[in-house]
This record gives structure tokens, sequence and C-alpha cells, in this order.
């Protein structure tokens, strides 16, 4: 520029915007906070909906009810909480956004063992005793501490920027909502499906009560593993002669007189035997009522014929043993092969005719106890993969146990106490704990009952091993299987309500909601909650605690459990009961005078029991449907939610109860879908743990990056399986976060006001953007739909990096800067607004603050929010196909133009595209794509030749398309001095210095 020629920069339409490059998140989000709070985004939507209803030149908007699976008030968040909140958050706001009145009311689980137990550590470090304190004021403290947690979660949840009924959340603690889980009970009740029995349940002896299968978790542990030897006393068996297979009554008298005696001896040998059971359990020996074996194992005979010094088992000793396992078993006995041999095969029938003595039979100072028989039965649970082959089954301590129990009548034992001690009067044991009293070791009772094998003969062998057991994921302690008496739900037990459209009992209501009226997201959830509905047992309702809704029901002193006026039914207590709950709480039924109270004058109170367990805390959570999809005023009118979404262990938790608690109650599930989620890993992809050090709390990615960044990620993983977060995955997100930023910056700073183009009339650039756009809304409203927020964002992102930022922008930042009053320029800012109105509202249920600070850069004003906006309408005009295809092939060239050119530029021969006007060798079909484009604006060069001549062999071909020839040549002409490009005509102009473009740009 000579020093006569005019500065032009001044003259150029160059991006203006307030909008900063540098986010600030973390300090800028409480800021938008504040105005949401301030300007009441929440119940606005909710004032639209209203609305929309009432107005007929409006189309009433249909609700859409996410119901809000409650976490635990109980400590901060953490990185499953974020992923959970922010999932559902996002599924709120994008069906709002897409017409629906999409409600959310947040809510939390009050009551239950870990706030209990969290009260007791403060009891303990104080030196009181909980049962010294009175139960009303000891739930009065449970209470306050849940509603403290309650006001901690709530703040840190919004600071994510959840949006929701935050003012008027549900807590499953309000007078309300212990009333209807109380009622929902009754339902049970009244439908004669609650029994008391005594069954084996997960029972935590640390915590002194039963647990439900999603409150347990499993861990490795060490413990002792026994070989045990019952003593075969009888094996007498109808068995046919094992040489002739000739039923003896059928045989010459000489024949049948060797096969009975064949037979005697037979059963004479296994009479000295002994059968050999291996458990991880040896406290449960006591309570050993039979053996089982598997029909289609193979067994044999085996005889100890040598022994080291050190060994419990003695030579001449025989033992039935499965032949998979006889080796192993051996060897734990410190027998090798040379010191044992096997005599002969053991048929299943031969087994299944024995009767053993139980292994302390006769025991010194047993007293008796056990000296009772012990028979042996066939199991199909039984397998040859561990052990023996023999398990040993005592009804009172296991699933499979108590099976065998009921179908051959063995009776239950009541040995261990609630607080996993042997009673105090067994022999022997008595007193003996299984755990150390906080359940972190082991107790006595395994060594106590080792000893007393070793004393009486039967143990041969003992080890140390390393068993996956349960465990309580409050206290950490093992869990023990339990026969305690316990209430129940009958899950096969016809209901018997009327309410039989999806069948007849629980277990079928279930079922068929799962497969006909449920959608599942991913669809792998189905298959896991069919299996475990179609295989769960009875619904175990009861615990023994404190903090929770009662079981409110009385039984009739005196009557056996099964009789049918065991149970108070009658409406008239139950509505006495609801009605105190009402203004009470469950506190009600604690009060000195509650049986009285309640029985009214109909009854004797002397004549009835109150039961005084608690509800499972999942029968609280299953009954939320209840309280807040049918009694809310912005609940359901079928109390059903269109939406459960939660993290893949709520299969055996909210979705399993809350399905069994509807099957009842609604006949179906309470909900239409359900989504599930994976579990949050670390890089690695191990699983966090506070013990391992590579937990992430969402607030330190708050404070260091801000919500939108964990929001981002969020919308980036694939959340339907288990999934990664750490520093490097957030920093590239932030990464990603800015390159999206950077062109969101550019599209503001271009925004200007003027008459909008007529899009008919656009150049086709703009009308490929258009069509673009066209595509986007089907692909984003059908992604948002599905819950796929992953397509969502990506599709979104690679929009606006590569078809904007990279190509649309990059080619008409000429237009914006330099034109004038132009068709093309006014196309553009055009376009600009219509992207700026799409891309905010698309995002802002990923990005709710960015976006909203975008969307206020052009809607300014207090009321003005983009979270009151809808996704707009596509617009029917748009898509263009054919145009699409053409585009498509265009770019292709383009491609081909600007990689010969990057050559140039990397050997130096240029230093801007502007210095270029190659010349490009095409077919004559795409030669004729490119008449009338402006090509050489589209490649960025100031000059550009298209021809259909053959092209030199030493042009520049891409690996992308062959067709496409490039002769690198310099553009010729002057540099204009506002747009820089070279042209042949700059100086020829009004305008020192100019092209003509320029000049008629400038007046």
């Amino acid at each position: 520029m000579s020093a006569e020629t005019p500065d032009y920069k001044a003259t150029l339409n160059l991006p203006q915007t307030d909008f900063p490059m540098r986010a600030g998140l973390p300090k800028r989000e409480p800021e938008w906070l504040d105005r949401w709070a301030r300007i009441g985004i929440y119940d606005r939507l909710r004032e639209k909906a209203g609305h929309a209803a009432a107005s007929p030149e409006e189309k009433a908007r249909a609700p859409f009810t996410l119901h809000d699976g409650p976490p635990y008030a109980n400590g901060h968040l953490h990185i499953g909480h974020a992923l959970n909140k922010t999932l559902k958050d996002m599924v709120v706001r994008s069906r709002q956004m897409m017409g629906f009145d999409a409600r959310y009311v947040p809510g939390w689980d009050c009551h239950g063992l870990p706030i209990e137990w969290k009260i007791e550590e403060a009891y303990r470090a104080k030196g009181r005793d909980k049962d010294a304190v009175d139960v009303v004021e000891f739930r009065r403290e449970c209470r306050d501490f849940a509603a403290g947690w309650v006001d901690v979660q709530r703040k840190e949840f919004k600071r994510l920027g959840i949006t929701g009924n935050w003012a008027d959340p549900y807590l499953t603690m309000d007078y309300h909502a212990e009333a209807v889980i109380a009622a929902e009970f009754q339902t049970f009740l009244m439908n004669g499906l609650v029994y008391q029995g005594s069954k084996p349940v997960m029972w935590s002896p640390v915590e002194k009560t039963a647990l439900a299968e999603a409150e347990v978790e499993y861990h490795d542990r060490q413990t002792d593993a026994i070989w045990v030897g019952f003593p075969v006393v009888s094996a007498q068996s109808d068995l046919y002669d094992a040489e002739t297979a000739v039923p003896q009554e059928e045989a010459p008298q000489a024949d049948r007189v060797d096969a009975t005696e064949a037979a005697a001896a037979r059963e004479a040998q296994l009479e000295a035997a002994r059968v050999l059971i291996w458990t991880t359990t040896p406290w449960t020996i006591p309570q050993n009522r039979a053996i089982c074996f598997g029909p289609d194992i193979a067994y044999g005979l085996y005889e100890v014929t040598g022994r080291p010094e050190e060994c419990w088992a003695k030579i001449g000793q025989t033992y039935l043993i499965a032949d998979a396992l006889a080796p192993q078993a051996f060897a734990a006995a410190r027998l090798d092969d040379t010191m044992y041999r096997r005599l002969r095969d053991v048929q299943p029938e031969e087994l299944a005719a024995l009767t053993c003595a139980h292994p302390l039979r006769g025991a010194e100072g047993a007293q008796g106890e056990w000296d009772y028989d012990v028979p042996v039965f066939p199991g199909d649970h039984v397998t040859d993969d561990a052990g023996t082959g023999f398990v040993h089954t005592a009804p009172s301590h296991g699933d499979d146990d108590y099976q065998i129990g009921q179908k051959h009548g063995l009776p239950m034992t009541y040995n261990i106490e609630a607080d996993g001690s042997f009673r105090a009067d067994l022999p022997l044991f008595g007193g003996e704990a299984i755990l150390s009293a906080n359940g972190k070791k082991p107790g006595g009772a395994n060594k106590a009952v080792i000893a007393a094998l070793v004393d009486a003969g039967a143990l041969i062998a003992r080890a140390r091993i390393t068993i996956s057991d349960a465990h309580s994921w409050r206290s950490k302690a093992p869990v023990i299987r339990l026969n305690r008496p316990q209430w129940f739900a009958a899950i096969d037990k016809p209901v018997g309500d009327g309410k039989d459209a999806y069948g007849e009992t629980v277990r079928q209501r279930a079922l068929t909601s799962i497969d006909q009226l449920v959608e599942w997201t991913p669809r792998t959830g189905r298959n896991r909650l069919h299996a475990m509905i179609e295989n769960r047992p009875d619904w175990v309702l009861s615990r023994q605690r404190a903090w929770g809704v009662p079981l409110t029901a009385f039984t009739k002193v005196g009557a056996k459990t099964d009789a049918p006026d065991f149970l108070l039914r009658d409406p008239a207590v139950n509505a006495r009961i609801i009605e105190a709950f009402e203004t009470e709480g469950a506190d009600a039924w604690y009060k000195p005078d509650a049986k009285a109270r309640f029985l009214g004058n109909d009854y004797d109170p002397a004549d009835w029991n109150k039961v005084d367990d608690i509800l499972d805390v999942w029968f609280d959570s299953g009954s939320t449907h209840a309280f807040v999809l049918r009694d809310r005023p912005d609940g359901t009118e079928d109390g059903i939610a269109d939406v459960y979404l939660e993290g893949t262990d709520q299969h055996r938790g909210w979705f399993h109860s809350s399905l069994l608690q509807g099957a009842v109650t609604l006949g179906r599930a309470p909900y239409r879908a359900v989504v599930t989620h994976g579990f949050t890993m670390d890089e690695k992809g191990m699983k966090m743990s506070k013990s391992i050090g590579n937990t992430i709390a969402p607030q330190d990615i708050v404070d260091q990056y801000g919500a939108d960044i964990l929001r981002l990620w969020v919308a980036t993983v694939d959340f339907t399986s288990d999934h990664r977060i750490g520093p490097e995955i957030l920093k590239g997100v932030a990464d990603g976060y800015r390159r999206l930023r950077n062109t969101l910056r550019f599209m503001l700073g271009s925004i200007t006001e003027g008459e909008p183009a007529d899009p008919l009339e656009m150049p086709e650039l703009e009308r490929w953007v258009l069509h673009r756009l066209s595509q986007l809304d089907d692909q984003v409203r059908d992604a948002y739909t599905r819950y796929d927020f992953a397509e969502v964002y990506g599709a979104i992102f690679q929009f606006a990096t590569v078809d904007l930022s990279a190509f649309y922008f990059d080619i008409r930042k000429d237009a914006l800067y330099c034109d004038g009053d132009t068709l093309r320029r006014r196309s553009a800012r055009t376009v600009l607004r219509l992207l700026h109105e799409r891309l905010t509202t698309w995002l802002a249920p990923i990005l709710p603050f960015t976006m909203e600070e975008v969307w206020l850069e052009v809607h300014p004003g207090e009321e003005s929010s983009v979270h009151l906006q809808d996704f707009p309408a596509p617009r029917p005009g748009w898509r263009d196909d054919d145009l699409a295809a053409k585009w498509a092939r265009i770019r292709s060239v383009r491609r081909a133009v600007t990689g010969a050119l990057e050559v140039q530029r990397r050997d130096k021969v240029i230093g801007s595209s502007l210095e270029a006007a190659p010349i490009v060798h095409v077919d004559a079909e795409t030669a004729a794509l490119l008449d009338g484009v402006a090509f050489d604006d589209l490649c960025i060069t100031s000059g550009i030749t298209v021809t259909t001549d053959p092209a030199p062999e030493t042009a520049f071909r891409s690996e992308e398309d062959a067709t496409v020839a490039v002769v690198f040549a310099h553009a010729e002409g002057g540099k204009c001095q506002r747009c820089w490009k070279i042209l042949p005509d700059v100086g020829h102009h009004g305008h020192d210095a100019v092209c003509g473009r320029c000049d008629q740009a400038l007046g």
C-alpha cells in the first residue's frame, strides 16, 4: 500500500460481538441460575402449556412426564448422580422444546437404614444406646438428618443446570407420602397377598435387619472351607441285582440268594462309608438337616490307603465323592494319588437310599442336640464344578436348601439370633458370633464349629480360600442367609381385584407389562428385568428397623400365621390409620396409644398385636408413582409415567419394585418406557473407588470447567453401556467445546440487522445450508426421541465445525466482510439468523448455560430465554435432495483444489490461496455442474478455470477422486487493498487500488 492509498479496513463489515472466546463458565453459570430463578423458567413453561391448552389458535401440548427415581438423602453427589440427573434433564428439556408439556418433579428417598445407620453412628460416638431412646424421638432425628441432605443435594443438582419443580419436590418422608405408602401396603393386605412366613432372607447381622437384593453388593473375602464326612447309618434299597439286572423275585432261587448277598454286601459297604460334603460356611453345619447329590453326576466310593503324619483322614476310611472332584478333595486332605483308591461306582439309586448321621451326633457336651438322621436327596442345583458333589443342606440358610426342605418336610432351625450369634442355650456353640460386632472380622462361630468337628473325627480337611460374597452396601459387612420370621407379598397368588387385563397374579402382570407395555432403551434391559421377575421369590416386605413406614397391620393373639383371622382386614381401621398419617406422619404408629386408637371401639386391644416392622424402602420408592403421578396436580391423568430413567442396577431396584407395586395397585407397570444407563468408570476402565483414589467429584469438574463441560461429557458418551471419565477425557471434551464456541462466535459476530432474503431466491450455497438444516431437524428430533444424545451432539458438532466453520463460513466470510447490499450478503445474513435460532435451541438441552448466552446476544431482554422456545418448525421448501447431490460433487471437486493449493502453500510457492488461479480439469458432467457456480469463491482463489481438456501428467490428483486434476497457476493482476483478491481490474475504478466489487461496495 502506497502512502496515498487509503486504509480500507474500516470499510469492511468485520465481525462484531461481545461474546467472549473464553467462556468463563465456573463464574458465569451461577449468574444464569440466578436469572432463571428470577424469571421463573419452569413455572413459565407450565403457564405456556396451560395457555396453549386454553387457546384455540394454539395446539394443546401433550403432557410428558419423566418420573424421578429418588436418590438417597445421604451425602454429597457423586459422578453417577450427575450423569443420571443430567440425562433426565436432557430428556425433559428436549421434549419440552419438541412441543410437549414436559414435567419433572425431583424427589428423594428419605427412609431406611443408611440414615438410621448414620444416627446410630452418632449415638455410638457419644456413648448413647439407641434402644434407650424413644422411637419417635429417634425418628425425628432421622427426619432432620434427611432434610438437611435434601437441601444440600438440591443445591448441587441445581448447580448442574437441572430444571424442574425444585420448590416443591417430593419426599418419601412427607406426611402425605407416608400415608399413601401405608395405603398402598393396605391394598396388598386387603387383597390377601400379605403373609408372615419364615424363610431364609438376606440378613445383616451388623444392622440386624433383612436386606433386599438391591441393598447387597458382592466383594471378595476370605473364609474357611471345610470337608466334612457324614457317617452313613443306613443304605437299604430295593435295587435290582447289579450283575443280571433281573428282579430278584423273577430270578432262580440260587441266583436270588447270590444277588441278595451281593446287595447286602454293597449296602454294608456303603453303611461303613461317609458322605463327604464341602462348605464355605462352617457355622451352618449345626443347622444341617439333609444332604443333596446331583442325579447326573458320576460318584464313586473311595478308600484311604495311606496318610502323612499331619492328616485328619484315617487309613481304611471310605468316602463317597463325585469322581470329578475326588482328586482335589483328597489333595485338600493332604493325600496324594497313592494314598487312596477307588473301590466302585455308586449309582444315584444307591445314594437316594442313604441315611446319614449328623457329624456332631454323640459329640461330648452336645446333649443330644444333633442325634437325628440326615437324609440324602437328589437336587438339580448340585454341580461338580467345586466341592465334593454333595451339598450340605440347611433349610434355614439358603434358597435351594429351603426349597429342598419344603419339598421333603424338613424342620427349620432357629439357632442364629438377629446379631448373627448362636442362641445362648445351644450346646457347644452358644453365644459364638459369625462376625465381630462391626462386621469387619470373623467372630468365633466358624472356629468353634471346626474345633467340634475335629473332636468328633468328622473333619477331613480345611482351607482358607477367597470367595465373592454378599455384603451390605451400607455397613460393608458380610450378609448371611438367615431364617427369620418376615412379612412377604405373594407374587403367584391371584390378586382378585378385577384388574386382570394383563394377568391374575403379580408375576403375570409384571411379565406382561415388560413384554407388551414398556419400551426399553437399551433393549437388553427388557431381558434382564424379565429374567429377574420370572425367577424371583415372594417379596420380603419387612425390615427390623425404626426409620420408615411401618407395616400397618394387626395380628390376632394366639392365632396361627396361616389362619384366616390371623391378619386384621378392616377398611375402617385402615381409614383411621391413613387419616392419622396424613396429619401426623407415620410417627403416629409409634405413639403410646396407637393400638387402641386405630382399633377403635370395635376390637379389644388385648386381642391384637401391632406389627412394628417397617416396610422395605423399595416399597416406599416403588409407591412413588401413587403420590407423585397420581396425586399431584403436576402428575398424570392415569398415574403412569412416560419414562423412568435410572442406572442398570435399578433392574433389581426401583424398576423392579415399582413394577411389582404397580402390578397390584394399577394392574400394570407404572411406566411406558424405561431408559437405563451404565456405570461410570475411570479412564482406565476401572470402577471408581475412594480407596483406590480414582473418583471424580462433580463439584470439582464444575469448579474447574463449568457444568456445561460436565453435561457435554454426558452427551458424548454411550450412556447405555459403562463409560469412562477422567482428566484427559475432560480435556478433550473442553477442546471440542472451544471449537464449537469459536463457530458460534463467528456466527454471532456476523449477524446484523437487515432485510431478510427469500430462501427460494438465495444462491445455491445458502439453499444447500437450508437443506442441511432440514435434514438435521429430522435427525435431531428423532435422536432426542430415542434418547440418543450422543447422536444429537455428534451431528450438530459435525455440522458446525465441518459444514459451517470449515466450509460455509470460510467461503462466505468474503461476501459478509466485503460485499455491499448484495443478494449474496443478504442471503448469508439471513442464513446466519436461521442457523442461530436452530443451533441454540437444538443444543439448549445439552448446553443450557452456553446456549442461553448465545441466544441473548441476538434476543436480549429481561424476559428472554432460549429455554422458553421450541425447536423451530422445519420449512418444507428447504429440502432439496437433487441440490444436495449436486453440491456433494462440487465439494468433492473443491477438496481436490484445496489439496493442490496446500501443496503449493507447503512448498512456500504461495502464502494464501488468493494468490492462486488454478486450472481444474474435470469430465463434461462435472463441468456442467460447475457452470454458473462461482467456483473461485468456493475455493477461495482469485480466479479459477474449469476445463474438460485432458490434464497433463504433472497435474495434482487427489486420492479421493482421480477424475479431477488440478494445475497450479498464479493469479494475475493487482492485489485489491480491501478484499486482498488479485484481479486484473484492480486500480481501474473510482477508488484507489480496489477491485470492481469493492469499488461498488464503497459507493
